[in-house]
């Protein structure tokens, strides 16, 4: 009788300890789909394999234990509680090398933060960085956080990063999925997922607040224009989340002037 071809093995999750590359390895693996999140059966598949990687032996997905084991492993881990597991969470999870992402999240306090270092790199506006530019991005963040590196591990995260989204091979990264290394809680670019616009959208909003027409908008403007598209898309305003969202974009600002291309960026493109 033929031999059943036999199923990749899940990579890395046995070890005490994975490396930058090797997370990444897991994260692709389990998010077949590349949606960016682990999610439906795949993070039943993720579970299972993760506990038989611990236990060093089978489990059952219909079991009931696994099934509320599974549901305590969500509670724990799922942080903004959506029933999936994003790249940020995982990195909770998994025992990474000097925790790769997590020191990431050390790097970079809040998205304000993260908003203003990406400012300094995206010089033309675009909403994206160049891959050359990366390494000093990188390196930007973790002097910030006073974090001693050597030249071989910023070579491997910009690697590791690289191979997570410049996916094309265009020598290009996104802002907001860059951002996804951010913690849930603090990617306000999560928050707007639901009330993207269109191009033509976007330029009549931005019109109407530009009052002026001089083609960039100040912080009470934004305050404005947001909780207008809020209303629209029949989503709570949370006043102080609000705030936090604002203060995040404005630090995509020119000295307090926030140009029709920056808040482009946020509002018009795809997660």
């Amino acid at each position: 009788m033929a031999n059943k071809p036999q199923q990749p093995q899940p990579p890395h999750l046995h070890l005490a300890e994975v490396t930058a590359s090797q997370f990444l390895d897991i994260w692709k693996h389990f998010d077949a789909d590349g949606n960016g999140y682990i999610e439906g059966k795949e993070l039943e598949n993720f579970f299972r394999e993760l506990e038989v990687a611990r236990r060093g032996a089978g489990v059952d997905p219909t079991n009931q234990q696994f099934r509320e084991k599974m549901k305590e492993f969500m509670q724990k881990f799922d942080k903004n509680k959506d029933g999936r597991i994003e790249m940020s969470e995982l990195a909770q999870i998994l025992p990474t090398e000097e925790n790769f992402l997590l020191c990431f999240r050390e790097f970079v306090g809040s998205s304000t933060e993260f908003m203003a270092a990406w400012r300094r790199y995206d010089t033309d506006r675009s909403g994206y960085i160049e891959a050359n530019e990366l390494k000093g991005f990188l390196s930007d963040l973790l002097e910030k956080a006073n974090r001693h590196y050597d030249d071989q591990k910023l070579a491997e995260y910009t690697k590791t990063i690289l191979r997570m989204f410049d996916t094309n091979g265009d020598g290009k990264l996104g802002l907001s999925e860059m951002a996804r290394l951010l913690p849930v809680q603090e990617n306000f670019l999560l928050k707007f997922q639901g009330v993207k616009l269109t191009t033509e959208q976007f330029n009549a909003i931005f019109t109407f607040y530009d009052k002026d027409g001089n083609g960039y908008i100040d912080e009470n403007e934004l305050d404005a224009l947001l909780r207008d598209l809020y209303s629209k898309n029949k989503k709570d305003v949370d006043v102080k989340n609000l705030t936090g969202y604002r203060q995040s974009i404005m630090a995509l600002s020119d000295g307090g002037k926030l140009y029709r291309s920056e808040l482009e960026i946020v509002l018009c493109r795809d997660m």
